[in-house]
């Protein structure tokens, strides 16, 4: 398995936090997106957010790559309409390439075995 640590901002406004939010209680993100992140080898998702600034947890089948999941998030209309849908939402990290949402983070620390 692996994992990966992704970062992101939301707009800085609560009442667009909150429905941001809403999108991603349980039961209520779209089954045909939860279902395709499966179907690219997506094991687990687990967001976390401070403020505005989201942290993404993501484990995956070792054979994931993010070169395929973009080719299989092109494909899919679904995953388009959503893309657009949570592009109002957010923002990009100063730091991020053009287009770029989610951002790897690095990790710079592990303790333990």
């Amino acid at each position: 398995m692996k994992r990966f640590c992704l970062a992101l901002d939301l707009i800085n406004d609560p009442e667009s936090i909150q429905r941001y939010e809403q999108y991603h209680a349980p039961g209520a993100a779209w089954p045909e997106v939860t279902q395709h992140d499966i179907d690219c080898g997506i094991l687990n998702i687990e967001i976390f957010r401070t403020g505005n600034r989201m942290f993404m947890i993501m484990e995956t089948v070792d054979e994931f790559t993010f070169e395929k999941k973009a080719e299989m998030d092109a494909a899919n209309p679904i995953i388009a309409k959503w893309e657009a849908l949570m592009w109002g939402f957010q923002q990009p990290l100063p730091w991020a390439k053009p287009g770029e949402k989610w951002v790897l983070m690095d990790r710079i620390f592990k303790s333990g075995l």
